[in-house]
């Protein structure tokens, strides 16, 4: 339970650090929905997205793609967005944490 506990802080942390590099509350990322919002405006990908993931398995597939624009808005490849989709709690430290800057919607 304690490493559960201490997974979900170091999350926290780095999705914070992440919205904060991009110009955006820190505080965004513990609000349901609108964490959303502000990752899919980090992204360059529309709004009306975000009823693309309530849809059943449209949702895995616009969650990748959010996350590959993610990854291109700081100047990572598509490799790194693909990472972040499948393997968040590995590569969302490695983005807030390591030398990546923020060059804006889609890099």
């Amino acid at each position: 339970m304690v490493i559960g506990l201490a997974f979900i802080v170091i999350l926290i942390a780095a999705l914070w650090k992440v919205f904060t590099k991009a110009g955006e509350p820190g505080w965004a990322c513990l609000v349901p929905f609108y964490n959303i919002i502000v990752l899919l405006k980090i992204s360059g990908k529309p709004l009306w997205w975000i009823i693309l993931f309530i849809i059943p398995f449209v949702n895995f597939i616009i969650a990748i793609l959010v996350s590959i624009g993610l990854a291109k808005s700081f100047g990572k490849g598509a490799g790194f967005g693909i990472g972040l989709a499948l393997l968040g709690f590995i590569f969302y430290p490695i983005l807030a944490f390591g030398d990546a800057r923020y060059q804006g919607p889609q890099g």
